[in-house]
């Protein structure tokens, strides 16, 4: 068998959008959390999300299209980003669906909510981890809006840690694949040492 080259160029409207949520995986899922300019606190999960920076500490997530957390980010400059375990799928997906901007997720979803300590959005109380943080930059490429946020404050449980770090074998990630699809990032792991370049001369020696 050989391979299907695709050209997006020629390509249906939606087609590239499954080839590359199918292909770039597992994707790890921002829960984010924002207030409205009304004041009415809004929480939805975003699947395009990474880290941009450490020093400082930079994430970044994309809203694809003018969605709530968007408008959300632009009018207040503040957003928190929950981390979904598998323990809370349930209630994520529920956060995913189309509600209009004067509903709240939260209530809809049954979630309990503890208060952050230098941004208004609050945090989602049974997430293990959470960052707060302020909107640095919101840059648009596509049907993608781009957005950047300096983290100023990091929550994690004490139940995820050991020897100091996240464990993710407590921590039980949940990764987006394409469609309907989720994986448990924490179900099988291996470990992989990265080389130097002279461990990669002494084992050609």
């Amino acid at each position: 068998m050989g391979f299907v080259e695709y050209r997006p160029s020629e390509l249906a409207t939606k087609d590239p959008y499954y080839l590359l949520t199918s292909l770039v995986v597992p994707r790890p899922i921002a829960w984010v959390s924002t207030v409205s300019g009304d004041g009415v606190p809004n929480l939805a999960p975003h699947s395009y999300f990474n880290v941009i920076s450490s020093d400082p500490p930079i994430v970044h997530f994309t809203s694809t299209g003018v969605k709530d957390t968007l408008t959300n980010c632009r009018a207040t400059g503040e957003f928190v980003v929950n981390f979904v375990g598998r323990d809370l799928v349930e209630e994520m997906n529920v956060t995913a669906a189309n509600f209009p901007p004067t509903e709240s997720e939260w209530e809809w979803a049954g979630l309990a909510s503890e208060r952050s300590s230098l941004v208004a959005p609050h945090r989602v109380a049974r997430a293990k981890a959470a960052f707060e943080c302020k909107v640095s930059d919101i840059v648009s490429k596509g049907n993608g809006n781009m957005v950047f946020g300096d983290v100023l404050v990091m929550y994690v449980d004490e139940s995820v840690l050991r020897d100091g770090r996240v464990d993710p074998r407590l921590l039980h990630p949940v990764g987006r694949m394409g469609g309907a699809t989720y994986t448990d990032a924490a179900a099988e792991l291996f470990d992989l040492k990265r080389p130097s370049y002279q461990d990669i001369l002494d084992s050609r020696q």
